[in-house]
C-alpha cells in the first residue's frame, strides 16, 4: 500500500480520468438532436451509432486489463488516454455516419483502459475499510462527467454548434497525460517491473463470484446507459424540451446520481468500520438500486412531466447508491494482483449493455413511435441484476489466489 498522502494523489488523478473519460463518451449523447438534423439519421442509425462506442469498448477491456497486470498501469492508462482524446478531436472533424462509427469504435479501444486500470490502482493503494470512500470519489468522478458535459457541452453546441466541442474537449483531455506523467516513479517503483505470482487468467475466469458481479454489473448498465444515450433525445422529442432546458435536467439527473455516490461510499466505509458485514452494506444497495430501478422506469414513461422528471431523479440518487459496490467488491475479492483482470472481465460483460441497450431503444422507438416499450425493457433487466447480486455472487471476501491455483493443480491431476 502507498502512504496517506501519495494514495490520495493517485485517487484523485484516477477520478480524473473518469470524469474526462465520461465527458468524452457521453458528449454524442447531447449532440444526437443537432446531429440527426444534419446528417438525416433515423432512430435506428443514431442507436447504432450510440452503441458503436461499445464494440471497441467491451472487446478491448478484456485485454486491458491483462496488458495492466503484465505490463504495467502507468504505460497503460496513459496511451488509452492519448487514443480515445485524439478520437474525441476527430469526431468534430468527421464528415459522414462511416467516419463517425469508425471514430466511436477507437473511442471505446481507448477508453477501455479506464476501469481495469483505475481498479488496480485503487486496489493497490487504498485499504479495503477504506474502498467505499475511494470508489465513491471515483463514482463521483464519473457520474459527474455526464452533468457537467451535458450542461457545458449542451450550452457550447447550442451557441457553437456540435462540431467544434468535440475538438475542443478532445484537446482539453489531453492536458491529464502532464500529471500522470509525474507519478511514473509512484506506479512503477522497480523500472516499471509488475508485480509477481499474478494469478492465470483462466483461474480468475473459473470464479463464480465473477460471473455473479458481471451479470450484476450489466444489469445496472443497462439502466445507466439507456439514461446516458437517450435522455437528451427523449426530454427533446417525447417531452418537448428545448435544448437549453434538456441541458438543464439532464445535468442535474447526472449531478445528483453522483452526489449520492459520493456519500454513499463515505457511508458504506462507516458501516462497515462500525461492524456491518460488508455483504450486507454492498448486497442491500444493490437490491436497493436494481428495485428502484423497475418502480422508476415505469413512473418515468408513465406519468405526466412532472412526475416524469421526479421519478428520474430519484432513480438517480438511488441508482448511485450502488456505484461504489460494483467496483469496491471485485477489488475486495480480486485484490492488488488480480484486480486488474478481474475488472476487464466484469466490466466488459457489463458494458454489453452498452451494445444493446441503445441500439434496442433506437429499434423500439423507429417500431412504436414512443417509449413505452423501451422503459419496460429496462426495468425487465433490473430483476437480473437481483439474480446477479444476490443468488450468485456468493460471499464478498478476499480470494487466497496461491490456495485457489493450488486446488486447481490438485483437481487437474
Amino acid at each position: 500500500m502507498q502512504d496517506t498522502n501519495t494514495s490520495r494523489r493517485l485517487v484523485l488523478l484516477v477520478t480524473a480520468a473518469l470524469f474526462i473519460n465520461y465527458i468524452d463518451r457521453g458528449n454524442l449523447a447531447t449532440a444526437a438532436p443537432l446531429m440527426q438534423d444534419e446528417l438525416h439519421m433515423s432512430a435506428s442509425q443514431l442507436g447504432f451509432l450510440l452503441s458503436a462506442f461499445y464494440y471497441g469498448y467491451v472487446a478491448c477491456m478484456p485485454a486491458a486489463g491483462w496488458l495492466a497486470e503484465r505490463y504495467g498501469v502507468y504505460r497503460v492508462f496513459a496511451t488509452g488516454l492519448a487514443i480515445w482524446s485524439i478520437a474525441t478531436l476527430a469526431t468534430g472533424l468527421a464528415q459522414g455516419f462511416i467516419a463517425l462509427v469508425v471514430l466511436r469504435v477507437l473511442l471505446g479501444i481507448g477508453e477501455s483502459v479506464a476501469f481495469p486500470c483505475a481498479s488496480k490502482v485503487l486496489a493497490g493503494a487504498v485499504e479495503v475499510q477504506h474502498l467505499g470512500k475511494a470508489n465513491g470519489v471515483l463514482g463521483f468522478g464519473y457520474l459527474v462527467g455526464p452533468a457537467v458535459g451535458t450542461l457545458l457541452g449542451g450550452f457550447l453546441m447550442s451557441i457553437y454548434g456540435w462540431r467544434p466541442v468535440f475538438v475542443l474537449f478532445g484537446a482539453l483531455s489531453l492536458l491529464w497525460l502532464w500529471p500522470w506523467f509525474k507519478v511514473k516513479v509512484v506506479l512503477s517503483p522497480k523500472g516499471g517491473k509488475v508485480d509477481e505470482g499474478v494469478p492465470a487468467y483462466r483461474l480468475i475466469l473459473k470464479q463464480r463470484a465473477l460471473w455473479g458481479a458481471s451479470l450484476g454489473h450489466f444489469a445496472s448498465n443497462y439502466s445507466f446507459y439507456f439514461i446516458l444515450s437517450w435522455l437528451p433525445f427523449y426530454l427533446v422529442k417525447e417531452r418537448d424540451f428545448s435544448m437549453g432546458m434538456m441541458a438543464l435536467i439532464a445535468s442535474w439527473a447526472y449531478l445528483l446520481n453522483a452526489a449520492s455516490a459520493l456519500l454513499m461510499g463515505w457511508a458504506a466505509d462507516r458501516w462497515i468500520r462500525a461492524g456491518r458485514s460488508i455483504d450486507l452494506v454492498y448486497k442491500g444497495l444493490m437490491v436497493m438500486s436494481h428495485v428502484a430501478g423497475i418502480a422508476c422506469m415505469a413512473g418515468m414513461v408513465l406519468l405526466p412531466v412532472t412526475g416524469s422528471i421526479i421519478s428520474l431523479f430519484i432513480f438517480q440518487i438511488i441508482a448511485g447508491f450502488s456505484y461504489p459496490g460494483i467496483f469496491a467488491i471485485p477489488q475486495i475479492i480480486a485484490g492488488p494482483k488480480a484486480s486488474g483482470s478481474w475488472v476487464g472481465v466484469q466490466n466488459a460483460v457489463g458494458n454489453i449493455a452498452g451494445l444493446i441497450a441503445p441500439a434496442v431503444t433506437g429499434i423500439l422507438v423507429d417500431q412504436t413511435g414512443r417509449f413505452d416499450v423501451a422503459f419496460a425493457v429496462v426495468a425487465a433487466v433490473n430483476v437480473f441484476g437481483l439474480f446477479g447480486w444476490l443468488l450468485i455472487l456468493g460471499k464478498i471476501a478476499p480470494i487466497d489466489w496461491a490456495r485457489a491455483a493450488g486446488a486447481q493443480a490438485s483437481g487437474s491431476n
